[in-house]
């Protein structure tokens, strides 16, 4: 993924693309992959970097979602399921099977868990990640040894998928450029282009870094903005309705000690009806997530004093070793792009996690809701129907199967450059080429030709696509990250020819930003 060959091809090339897809977050990427792997013509465009927004801040869960089920939407689940199957198989160096423990509360619990999650496993038929199963109080403390004894009964074990967000949008598009697309971050839409019957036929956008403007044909153009689908709906047509109610999801990072088994804590109802998770997670522990209703989304969200003091109470309720404010290593915010309920005060746990696709007058293809989970399938979803608006001959799907980029299958996690999958063997090679071997931080186990490589074939342009989204310092121990800022500045200005300015303007933005991670 070369930034400047991809503007060259975008400069030089006045063809009229298929898929001309805005925003690079789990939805875009998706369907860059899915109308990619059809053979269509695809250029995707992303006002920041690659998952900036919501989704780099996922719970990193791959899952079908056990509280749908108790709503009962089991299509949703249904769906969901078979996708993480999906996922695993195809992504197995970013993906991972996690076993999850509910603590029950007596044996009215035990059975309502141990009857629905078996119901759960068998929706997933032979994509089932294993069995589920009550286990006695003994097991329970055993396992998981930092829980309350006095909390619980016995406990619950079921199975779930776990990945790295950013990692597997990057490995992602490195398959749809692969295929042949085009994927550009720091690529603003201003405007969309219509022909004399008012519709859509293209963008004019322009590049974030250098200025330069580009008016881009396509056959089909698609809003996949997440959160900010309305700012987009609004050029296509001003005065639309609202059609996104962002909610806020909270995650707090806290040290391995905190849950040092292998299993995954579910807390399934706490004050607010919502669902706890305590995940291991990169050698660290991730706790969330809040629901938090927004008026306003934004690129860089902030955690709520009320969502922190929740989420830290509710996790110190659980475990005989109560996390304090000290022991939060990063507070990271994220916005999830539900579809606007047509009534008045339905509450956002309640509103459709499922995808929808609006075709505007213009022709203009929409997606709100969805998951990660289900990403691969919300791509399938869209370009059958852009397929279908065009009268296109449809071609069936080819990336229920298809293997993505870096695929490995059984890495060593204990290794800290695991997560590149066959990439790891480059990034050695590199290391070994200028002395880029240099440890950069001992603790998160990260090496200079990690930020070589993330500008030379993951588009890292800022110090925080690297710091925050190509490796994950920020969200993992965000003042670990700052002490990093200054090196990998000096690095990516070599790699990138910039000046001693520009390292300093990198270092004070990342600061600014980061310091919203840090209690």
């Amino acid at each position: 993924m070369n930034r400047a060959k991809m503007i060259d091809k975008l400069r030089t090339n006045s063809k009229t693309y298929d898929f001309v897809i805005i925003g690079g977050g789990a939805t875009g990427i998706g369907i860059a992959l899915e109308a990619s792997a059809r053979g269509y013509s695809v250029v995707l465009l992303e006002k920041s970097d690659f998952t900036k927004s919501t989704s780099s801040k996922a719970t990193k869960l791959v899952h079908g979602g056990v509280r749908y089920l108790a709503q009962g939407d089991i299509g949703l689940v249904r769906e969901a399921v078979v996708e993480r199957g999906l996922m695993l198989q195809n992504a197995p160096h970013i993906t991972k099977s996690q076993s999850f423990i509910i603590p029950t509360h007596g044996l009215y619990d035990e059975i309502l868990y141990t009857v629905g999650l078996t119901f759960y496993d068998l929706l997933a038929g032979k994509l089932s990640l294993g069995r589920s199963k009550r286990i006695s109080k003994a097991k329970t403390l055993k396992r998981i040894s930092l829980i309350n004894p006095d909390k619980i009964s016995a406990g619950v074990v079921y199975y779930d998928g776990q990945f790295d967000d950013s990692r597997m949008a990057i490995n992602t598009l490195q398959s749809s450029v692969e295929m042949g697309a085009i994927a550009l971050n720091y690529c603003a839409v201003d405007g969309l282009t219509k022909n004399s019957e008012g519709k859509v036929i293209g963008v004019s956008a322009h590049d974030e870094e250098s200025g330069e403007k580009f008016e881009i044909k396509g056959k089909q153009i698609v809003n996949a903005t997440g959160v900010f689908a309305d700012d987009i709906l609004q050029m296509d047509s001003p005065g639309a309705d609202k059609t996104i109610a962002p909610s806020q999801g909270v995650h707090l990072m806290l040290d391995k000690s905190f849950l040092p088994g292998d299993d995954a804590i579910t807390i399934p109802k706490t004050d607010d009806g919502r669902v706890l998770f305590l995940v291991p997670w990169h050698n660290r522990v991730i706790v969330g997530t809040t629901d938090t209703p927004l008026e306003k989304e934004s690129l860089e969200p902030v955690a709520l004093e009320e969502e922190i003091g929740f989420i830290l109470s509710t996790a110190g309720r659980y475990l005989t070793k109560a996390p304090q404010r000290s022991d939060v290593l990063s507070v990271f915010a994220g916005l999830r792009p539900l579809a606007a309920p047509k009534k008045e005060g339905s509450k956002t746990k309640e509103i459709s996690r499922s995808h929808k696709i609006y075709t505007s007058n213009s022709g203009l293809l929409t997606m709100v809701g969805g998951k990660w989970t289900t990403f691969r399938r919300m791509g399938e979803d869209l370009v059958n129907k852009a397929e279908k608006n065009h009268n296109w001959k449809h071609i069936p799907t080819k990336t229920k199967h298809l293997k993505i980029h870096g695929y490995k299958e059984n890495v060593d996690y204990n290794n800290p450059l695991y997560f590149y999958g066959s990439d790891e063997e480059n990034i050695i090679e590199l290391s070994k080429e200028k002395g880029w071997n240099t440890s950069l931080s001992d603790s998160l186990g990260i090496i200079e030709a990690q930020v070589v490589w993330a500008v030379r074939n993951e588009m890292a342009i800022h110090i925080e696509d690297f710091l925050a989204r190509r490796v994950r310092s920020q969200l993992l121990d965000a003042k670990e990250s700052l002490k990093m800022a200054p090196k990998v500045a000096q690095i990516m200005a070599k790699e990138l020819n910039k000046d001693e300015n520009w390292q300093q303007q990198q270092i004070t933005n990342y600061t600014n930003v980061t310091s919203n991670y840090i209690i």
